[in-house]
């Protein structure tokens, strides 16, 4: 039975993989990408080492299956990424980039994108979810984002977005959800 649990640094490759797998709308995205861990380097690393406090995952006997990434305060997180995570990056992934998916990434990695002040003021929370087919349908994706709330609420957040993917990967094609 799979089982919900805060995250650890050595989770990064299982939660990689996660991101990697659901990278494509929810579904592998193992094909668009030439580097498997550029993805996971934009949209997960920076979340379990930069905010270890709000960062869940789903074990199962197989490992990994899933994750909920949140941050209490997206500006600061932000700042923090610019400090602390993408430096190493860049110099690992120089400019410039082409537009393949890859390159989009390692764009990202030079110009991350900035949450809309407007949205940040009232909701300042974020939360990125993913989880493996083998474990959608158990009620984990709830139970992942009910938890996450209570942390946020319990923490005097006033608020939370959440960025919705509905169609194939761009990194600068989301849906904004606000709520909490």
């Amino acid at each position: 039975m799979p089982v919900i649990r805060p995250a650890l640094t050595m989770d990064l490759p299982g939660a990689y993989r996660v991101c990697l797998l659901t990278g494509d709308a929810g579904r592998d995205g193992s094909a668009l990408f030439r580097n498997p861990d550029l993805l996971g380097h934009v949209f997960v690393g920076p979340y379990i080492v930069g905010a270890p406090e709000s960062a869940l995952v789903v074990a199962d006997s197989d490992g990994i299956a899933g994750y909920c990434l949140a941050v209490a305060d997206t500006p600061d997180f932000e700042a923090w990424c610019e400090a602390n995570w993408w430096p190493t990056l860049r110099d690992q992934y120089p400019l410039p980039a082409d537009a393949t998916p890859d390159g989009e990434l390692v764009g990202l990695i030079h110009v991350p994108a900035r949450a809309p002040e407007a949205v940040v003021r009232d909701y300042p929370a974020h939360l990125h979810i993913d989880l493996l087919e083998r474990t959608r349908g158990l009620g984990l994706g709830r139970a992942l984002v009910e938890r996450q709330l209570a942390a946020l609420r319990a923490r005097g957040v006033p608020g939370l977005y959440l960025e919705i993917k509905s169609r194939t990967w761009s990194p600068r094609d989301a849906e904004s959800l606000s709520m909490m």
